[in-house]
Order: structure tokens, then C-alpha cells, then sequence
């Protein structure tokens, strides 16, 4: 019974400091920011107000519709791209899958706003593109920059590998004898593929979108300097509730909103991997 005591001391001993941690660096401000959320900034006092200006003043109503539009697509059009990127790089055996594969994922490495200024030289309307078009007798003008477009396409650019290596992660995990096994009794490709390989990879494409969602819906570096003055992102709207008008309460209010955005995929996260473990257990 003593040493159960004392295993059990070490175990909280070890765990308790890191718990500390986590409950003074993220517990405690989020729910410092959430009671924030609920007071006047004159007076203090309890109200809705706060959130109430994002759901009725049009200006805001514009930038979270923006704003959903935005990641939505990105995220459609990112698993889709990503998924083909990932079908071919698995079961494609050659020199440019072995070369796609070897370097897909060099733009992860990439600082962001490198990326951003890279991508501005080349889509702006005075850029690589247009001077190019020039020596040709094209004045070509994209109109990708202060556009929704642009931020797309920019998104796309950073999560179109880091979705591929999570979905190719997953059909990397199932085996060949079991394609081969389909094909050997005459099962075609489209059968194959929706009857074996898609089943065995949603889980991953739910995961890898649930993360591509999150890293949009708060983005910041993007839409800051590829976007325009209205309608906004979240988060630059957010950053201009906290730096250009000092209302850490909207401020906070908006926090949350945001949070509550992103955990629609949190939850879609936590379902799949429930479903998975109810799965592993039949």
C-alpha cells in the first residue's frame, strides 16, 4: 500500500508542474478574455453588448461572412487538391511522384510572410505577371490583390502540403494486398477506390480539414497584407478592435467568436476519433 502511495506522489509530483503551466499560461486567459467578453467597458457591469455589435452592426456582419466564405472554400479546395495530391504520390510509382514527393512540402518551410511578399511581386497588377504580359502586348491584370481570391489562393499555397502529408500519412497505412486482393477478383478502379480507399482515409480527410479550418479561420499575416479595407478578416478585425480602437471587451467578445468557430471543427475532431476507437473495440 506504501508504495502504491509513493508511485502515485511521483506521478502528480511530475504531472502537477506542467498542469500548473497549462492552467496559468491557457486557462487562465481564456477565461479571463471570456469574462471580459460579458462586461461594459464604462461601467463594468454584466452585458450582451459585446457580442451583440458583431451580430447586428453590418460592417462586422460583412467581415464574418467574409470571413466563413474565405475558409470555407479554402478548405473545399484545399482537401480536394490535397486528396488527388496524396491518391497519386501513394499508389503512383515513378520518378515525378518520387520527385513531387521529395519536394511538396518545401513550402512548410517557408516563413510566412516571405511567402506572402513572393506571391505579391508576382500576382499584383504591376508584378511578374503583368511584366511579363507586357513584353507580349498583354496588360494582364489578375486582380488577385485586396480580393478574396488572393487570400485564397495564398491560403492554398500553405495548406495544400500540409493537408497531402497528413491524408497521404493515412493511405500510406493501408496495405496493397488489399487493393491487389479487389483487383485480382475483377473489382475496377472506381470501385476499388470508393469502396476500399475512400472508407479507409475519411477519418484523415475529416482530420486534415478540421486543421486546415482552424489555421484559417484566425489567420492573420494573409489577410493583413494581401487583403482589403473592407470586408475584413476576423483577424484583422480583431487586431483592429485591440490596437486601433482600444476595446479589449469587443476585443475579447470577438476572441470568443472566433473560438466558437473553430471548435465546430474541434468537435467534428473529437467525433471522428470517438467513431475510430468505437470501431477498434467491435
Amino acid at each position: 500500500m506504501r508504495n502504491r502511495v509513493k508511485e502515485l506522489a511521483v506521478a502528480y509530483g511530475m504531472v502537477i508542474p506542467a498542469f500548473m503551466v497549462v492552467m496559468l499560461s491557457v486557462a487562465y486567459p481564456i477565461l479571463l478574455a471570456v469574462g471580459r467578453s460579458f462586461q461594459d467597458a464604462k461601467t463594468g457591469a454584466f452585458t450582451f453588448d459585446n457580442y451583440l455589435f458583431f451580430f447586428t452592426e453590418k460592417a462586422q456582419l460583412r467581415n464574418l461572412t467574409y470571413t466563413l466564405f474565405v475558409v470555407i472554400t479554402t478548405v473545399v479546395i484545399d482537401i480536394v487538391i490535397a486528396y488527388l495530391l496524396a491518391l497519386y504520390l501513394r499508389f503512383t510509382k515513378s520518378w515525378i511522384s518520387r520527385t513531387i514527393g521529395t519536394l511538396y512540402l518545401l513550402p512548410r518551410f517557408v516563413p510566412a510572410m516571405c511567402a506572402v511578399y513572393a506571391m505579391i511581386t508576382i500576382i499584383r497588377d504591376s508584378g511578374l505577371i503583368n511584366r511579363i504580359g507586357l513584353q507580349f502586348g498583354h496588360d494582364i491584370k489578375l486582380g488577385l490583390m485586396y480580393h478574396a481570391s488572393g487570400i485564397i489562393l495564398m491560403n492554398l499555397w500553405f495548406n495544400i502540403p500540409f493537408a497531402a502529408m497528413m491524408i497521404a500519412a493515412g493511405l500510406g497505412g493501408i496495405p496493397d494486398s488489399i487493393v491487389e486482393g479487389a483487383r485480382d477478383v475483377g473489382a475496377g478502379r472506381f470501385k476499388v477506390f470508393t469502396s476500399m480507399i475512400l472508407p479507409l482515409s475519411v477519418k484523415d480527410v475529416v482530420i486534415a480539414a478540421t486543421f486546415v479550418w482552424m489555421t484559417n479561420v484566425g489567420s492573420f499575416t494573409t489577410p493583413y497584407l494581401m487583403g482589403g479595407n473592407s470586408p475584413k478578416m476576423l483577424g484583422i478585425a480583431l487586431f483592429d478592435q485591440f490596437n486601433k480602437y482600444l476595446n479589449y471587451n469587443r476585443s475579447a467578445a470577438l476572441s470568443v467568436i472566433m473560438f466558437l468557430i473553430c471548435s465546430v471543427s474541434a468537435g467534428v475532431y473529437i467525433y471522428t476519433n470517438l467513431k475510430d476507437n468505437d470501431w477498434e473495440k467491435q
